[in-house]
This record gives structure tokens, C-alpha cells and sequence, in this order.
């Protein structure tokens, strides 16, 4: 790893702390052997860790799409025709642009791109609602949105809205499978999915849309072009990157901004949490979500900056996560708990060597005991020499931040922080450090924790805070302990909200939308547990006078929260109720409905 000195603002950062619940030094080297703790990171923009790396392993494949693969000089290339592209857009530095996009290779072309001018990428959910879309679009001061052809439609009525709203026109690149493909290919992938239905006809484009061949050929044949700024340029360092979205602590979706040295840094502390010595020439499966920051900071980004080759997935399957599996033979595979129960659940890898696996690493949700035995059973019964490696992290941080070792791991635990990265437990509501082995919110700093939310300066608050020791410390709004050796365990979340296939789901936007709608007198929104999905959500209504319960308003509630939400955020179950749970003071009493439903699923089991 290359270091570089005069990194003032880390060396602030990551300054050595003798605390063992924080560093777990001690405990490190015993699983590791070496004393990776980093301190200082090259100072590199998003888009100059790409030019690095193009410079650096140029003809070795970087990208691998649906069979259509780019090399490091190949994805720099695209990744400046992107830019100018942009920059005759009229984008500059400091504007952000919206990307609505899946894991195609133009979402990276434009999210390099975009740093190259100094510009920011606002990364959302392609399969978000109208409403959202919007709202994101409004919250980031968004003056382009790149999206793809099958979301076309609320895309683009979204750009429409949140125009009006901040006085200016956002124009929509509208993009396809097809444009990353080569000519043969394309021509093969347009004929399949039109023959199957799967893709719509693309609506006329008006004024205030461009398809992508010709955003890119506006970038060619015009005469601005893209103004490199990077920290070559002066930028610095506590310059926003990239916007990602989360709850924060109180559930409502806040845009979290990240910085050059945030994801640069988390990219390097991965890999020195891995435990991999030489990585270049090596393959990671990037079946996360760029919006997600596990995807996009360790799935995709942490691998391009070392040389490893990105197999991008757009969609998930279980038969499709088989076939790259058996045919790609990814080292890396990150995922949320479901993928891996899924690859538990398929026949297709009966009989497939999974020997080439080097790192299989599960976040985005808790890894149940049970789950990580038996998907170790399996990586065992298939040649793999790895076990399932759990972590913990929060989007405010990018994503992971404590990680399992290697070829150890402490039931119910999830692992040890990453290097340069310190834990401590408080009591909850309070910047009072607890003891060890004391139950109490988990809180951390180091190099990657955010600068804060978008024009939200009392959640930030809420969540940065200046603790005893004159550090700011995150605080995760969950619950957990550090045991004397410095292993970290998770309990439960303080913060309200539902992870359903690793996404998190705010009860509180649920019941907003369900409310609204003129049916609902009152409703209350909550995880169950699900063997598949760990959680799904389930709502219970009561119907305002007028209406009656059953399946027909049920189905007219979930089409109706549909159009207004993400696909997972729309309740599985509604149970229709004469009345809720009151807590004392009047509200509804969520957690009562809660323990019904733990009880209800106790009773089943027997």
C-alpha cells in the first residue's frame, strides 16, 4: 500500500488511542499477524483512484458485464467521454447529479465522470417511487438525472416535479442494457428482450431527455469540455464526494454526504481487513447496489482501486447468482444474509468446486448464528477453505467498519474494528462511556464517518458528538457490548426500523403513506421475523368509517403504497383491527404488537 505523509486531517483522525475496547490491538495481531494500521491515505479523488489504477494495470479487466468486458484503460476512457459529456451538459463543480441506476457500467462511467469535474453523485434506488425520486432529487439540488430506459417514465415526471420545485430544468439521460454491450451483443439483447416482453417500447423524448449515445456524442462534438479538479486541482479535503441516503437516527430518509478520503479510506481498510496480501488479477462478485454503500464503497470501489475485477450483476437471481458463480468463479462475494440463504436454497451448485473463493463477507443485516453454520457446512462441503465472515458498518460510515477475522470467529459477534477505526459503548442517551461487557449504543470514529447530513444540522448533531476525550464519535443508534478482548456484539436496534433483505425500511415513511390514503383511520407498521428475508413488513389498520376490512382494501392499500414507495417498504401482511395498542401516554404501542407477533410465532413453532 502506498502511503503519503502531510495527511494532516487523517493523522487527526486516526491518532493513536490505547483504549482496548477501541483499538483491540492486542487482538489484531493474534488473528492477523501484523500491526495494519494505517494513519495516512493517498489523497486521491474518486476519479484519480481511477486514473491510478488504469495507469497502474491499464490492459487487466476491470469490469465484467453480461460477457462484455473493460479493461482498466478501457473504463478511464469511458469514464472521461462521460465527463465531457456532462460538462456540455452544462454540469459543473459542485453540482450535484442524480444516478438512478443499477449495476451497469454506465452508473460507474458517470459516478467517476462526475468526480473528474469535481461535481457530486447522488446515488438512489432505480426502483424508488415517483414521490421519492423526487424528494431526492429536491434534497440534493440535483441539475441532471441519468436513468434507465425501463424506469424511464416516473424518472422523468420526477425530474419534472422536483424542477418546478427548485426553479430550474433537470434534463434526464435515459440508458439501456444494450448501450454497454458491444454491437453484436446489443443487437442480441434487443431482440431477446423485446421477444420476451421485457422491455417496454421507450417513450418519445422530448426537450428535456436524451437518450445516452447522444448525451455521449454531445460530449464528443461539443466545444466544452470536462475541467479536471481533483486534489491535484486543490480540492479539499473535506469537499463533498457522493451523496448516499439512509435513515439516520430517527428513520427519515437524509442524504449522507461522503467524502474523496471517506471512500478511500474505507477501500483501504478493507483490504487490510480481508487479510489478502496481493489482490490485482483477482474477481469480486458486485451483486450489491451501487446506491447501497456496500456496494458501491466495498463491492465495486475498494476492488477497482486495488485491480480487481468487478462481475457486475444488475439484478439479483438465484439461478443467475449460481450461473456467475459456476462460470465466472468470483475470489469475493459480499452480500446481505438472503443472498447466502438463497445460495443455500438453489439446486444449480450441487456438484460446483467453490475452491476459488478467497473472501465471503455478509452485512447489511444480522447474520442469525444457525445461517452462518450452515452456510459454513456448505463452503466447506464444496472445496471452499472460508468461512462466512460477518460485518458491521452503517451508510454514515460508508459501509463496514468491524469485520470477523479471517479463519476465527466469536459466536454472536461481529468481529473486531477495522484498523484506524475505534468503538465505544455508551449509555444510551447519553456520551457516557459504559463499562466492558456493558450493553449500551454503539458509537465509532475513524477516517470514513461522514461530514454530516444534507442541510440537516440538528441530525447531525443528533448523530455526530463531541464525546470526553474532545473526539466526534457516530453514533449508530444501535444496541451492543465490547467483551474484554475487544470483540464486538451486536444486540438490537435502537433506532425504529425494519431490515428486510439487507434494506432498511423506516416504519414511520410506511405509516405516513398508509395514512394518507382515505381508508386508513389509524395504522401501525413493524418487522416480523422471515426465514428467507430475516424481517418483512406488516401493517395493521384500522378502517376509518365507510370502509369495509378485507382482501379488497388490503390489495387497494398495497397498490395504493406501491405507487408511492419502494417496492420493499410496501407491507406483505395487512391485518385489519377494531383498535391498536396504547402505550400510556396515548401513542400506539408498537412494540405490544411486536411481542403479539413474537408470541404468535412461538406458538406456531411448537
Amino acid at each position: 500500500m502506498e502511503n503519503q505523509s502531510g495527511n494532516e486531517y487523517f493523522r487527526k483522525t486516526v491518532e493513536k488511542s490505547a483504549e482496548p475496547a477501541e483499538r483491540s490491538l492486542e487482538t489484531w495481531r493474534k488473528y492477523y499477524g501484523n500491526d495494519a494500521f494505517l494513519h495516512d491515505y493517498p489523497r486521491r479523488s474518486l476519479y484519480e483512484a481511477i486514473e491510478y489504477s488504469a495507469a497502474t494495470y491499464g490492459n487487466e479487466p476491470a469490469i465484467d458485464f453480461e460477457g462484455r468486458v473493460y479493461t482498466f484503460a478501457q473504463l478511464l476512457k469511458k469514464t472521461d467521454e462521460a465527463a465531457d459529456a456532462l460538462a456540455a451538459m452544462g454540469v459543473k463543480k459542485g453540482d450535484a447529479v442524480t444516478i438512478s441506476l443499477p449495476n451497469v457500467p454506465q452508473a460507474l462511467f458517470c459516478f467517476y465522470g462526475l468526480s473528474k469535474i469535481g461535481a457530486v453523485p447522488s446515488m438512489i434506488h432505480p426502483l424508488s417511487s415517483e414521490n421519492e425520486i423526487t424528494r431526492y432529487l429536491v434534497l440534493s439540488k440535483s441539475v441532471a438525472l441519468v436513468t434507465l430506459d425501463m424506469f424511464f417514465g416516473k424518472n422523468f415526471r420526477a425530474a419534472e416535479e422536483a424542477g418546478r420545485i427548485l426553479g430550474w430544468k433537470i434534463p434526464t439521460v435515459v440508458t439501456g442494457v444494450a448501450d454497454a454491450l458491444g454491437a453484436a451483443k446489443s443487437v442480441l439483447f434487443r431482440i431477446v428482450t423485446k421477444k420476451n416482453k421485457e422491455l417496454k417500447s421507450l417513450p418519445e423524448l422530448g426537450d428535456d431527455a436524451v437518450t445516452w449515445k447522444k448525451f455521449i456524442s454531445g460530449g464528443k462534438t461539443g466545444n466544452t469540455k470536462a475541467q479536471r479538479y481533483g486534489f491535484k486541482e486543490g480540492k479539499g479535503e473535506d469537499e463533498t464526494a457522493v451523496i448516499l441516503y439512509s435513515g439516520g437516527t430517527t428513520g427519515t430518509a437524509k442524504g449522507i454526504m461522503l467524502t474523496d478520503l471517506n471512500m478511500c479510506a474505507e477501500a483501504y481498510q478493507t483490504l487490510a481487513a480481508s487479510g489478502e496480501k496481493r489482490v490485482p488479477g483477482l474477481k469480486m462478485l458486485s451483486v450489491m447496489p451501487l446506491f447501497h454503500g456496500f456496494g458501491l464503497g466495498i463491492g465495486v470501489h475498494m476492488a477497482l482501486v486495488f485491480g480487481i475485477e468487478c462481475i457486475l450483476m444488475p439484478k439479483f437471481s438465484v439461478d443467475g447468482y449460481a450461473k456467475v458463480l459456476r462460470k465466472k468463479k468470483p475470489n469475493f462475494i459480499p452480500g446481505v444474509p438472503t443472498l447466502f440463504e438463497a445460495l443455500l436454497r438453489t439446486g444449480k451448485l450441487e456438484k460446483t468446486d467453490l475452491s476459488f473463493l478467497k473472501g465471503v463477507f455478509s452485512g447489511g443485516d444480522v447474520l442469525l448464528p444457525d445461517l452462518k453454520d450452515r452456510v459454513d457446512a456448505f463452503l466447506r462441503e464444496h472445496g471452499a477453505k472460508v468461512q462466512i465472515r460477518e460485518g458491521y458498518g452503517t451508510t454514515e460510515c460508508v459501509t463496514a467498519s468491524c469485520l470477523t477475522p479471517p479463519s476465527y470467529s466469536r459466536r454472536g459477534s461481529i468481529g473486531i474494528p477495522y484498523p484506524d477505526t475505534y468503538y465505544t459503548i455508551t449509555k444510551p442517551g447519553t456520551t457516557e462511556p459504559a463499562e466492558t461487557g456493558e450493553e449500551g449504543e454503539i458509537c465509532l470514529r475513524g477516517p470514513s464517518v461522514m461530514k454530516g447530513y444534507i442541510d440537516n444540522e440538528e441530525e447531525t448533531a443528533a448523530a455526530l458528538k463531541v464525546h470526553g476525550d474532545g473526539y466526534v464519535w457516530l453514533h449508530t443508534g444501535d444496541l451492543g457490548y465490547v467483551d474484554a478482548e475487544g470483540f464486538v456484539y451486536f444486540r438490537q436496534r435502537l433506532k425504529r426500523v425494519i431490515v428486510t433483505s439487507g434494506y432498511n425500511v423506516y416504519p414511520t415513511q410506511v405509516e405516513n403513506v398508509l395514512g394518507s390514503h382515505p381508508a386508513v383511520h389509524l395504522c401501525c407498521v413493524i418487522g416480523v421475523k422471515d426465514d428467507y428475508k430475516m424481517e418483512r413488513v406488516k401493517a395493521f389498520v384500522v378502517p376509518a368509517k365507510g370502509y369495509e376490512a378485507g382482501d379488497a382494501l388490503a390489495e387497494e392499500l398495497r397498490t395504493y403504497c406501491k405507487e408511492r414507495m419502494l417496492r420493499m417498504a410496501v407491507p406483505k401482511e395487512i391485518e385489519f383491527r377494531d383498535s391498536l395498542p396504547k402505550t400510556l401516554v396515548g401513542k400506539t404501542d408498537y412494540r405490544a404488537l411486536q411481542e403479539e407477533e413474537r408470541e404468535k410465532a412461538a406458538e406456531e413453532r411448537k
